[in-house]
C-alpha cells in the first residue's frame, strides 16, 4: 500500500520533526511567522513550507494581523491522533499496574531475606 503524501493526513504530517516542534510552539498559543523562524532556528522558508502541510491537513489556521500572518493550532484536528494513542492508554496503564506488583513483590521479598 502506498503511503500517503504528508498533505492529507494529521498522521503523517506531524511525523515529521520540524512540524511536531511547530505543534509544540502552537499549542501555548498563537504565533507569528517570525516567532516561529527565531525559535525553530530555520530560515523563513523552511518553516513556511511545514506551516503550508500543516495548514494543508486542517492543523492550523491563519489569520492576518497587518503585515503578519499569525498561526493558530486546531486542535480539533489532533484528535483523531489523540483518540489513536488514547487506544494505548489502557494497555500503558495495565502493563505498569503489573511492573508495580512485580516490584512490590521484590521489595517484599528483600526486606523478607534481609530479617532472615
Amino acid at each position: 500500500m502506498a503511503r500517503a503524501a504528508t498533505t492529507t493526513d494529521a498522521f503523517n504530517a506531524v511525523a515529521e520533526p520540524r512540524r511536531r516542534q511547530i505543534v509544540d510552539l502552537l499549542a501555548n498559543g498563537e504565533r507569528a511567522v517570525g516567532d516561529l523562524v527565531q525559535e525553530l532556528a530555520l530560515g523563513q522558508p523552511q518553516v513556511s513550507k511545514h506551516l503550508r502541510v500543516l495548514r494543508e491537513v486542517g492543523l492550523l489556521t491563519v489569520r492576518d494581523q497587518g503585515r503578519q500572518r499569525l498561526y493558530r493550532l486546531n486542535g480539533l484536528a489532533l484528535k483523531p491522533i489523540h483518540d489513536w494513542v488514547s487506544s494505548y492508554e489502557r494497555l500503558w496503564s495495565e502493563r505498569f499496574e503489573l511492573l508495580d506488583d512485580v516490584l512490590d513483590d521484590l521489595t517484599k521479598q528483600q526486606a523478607d531475606d534481609s530479617d532472615q
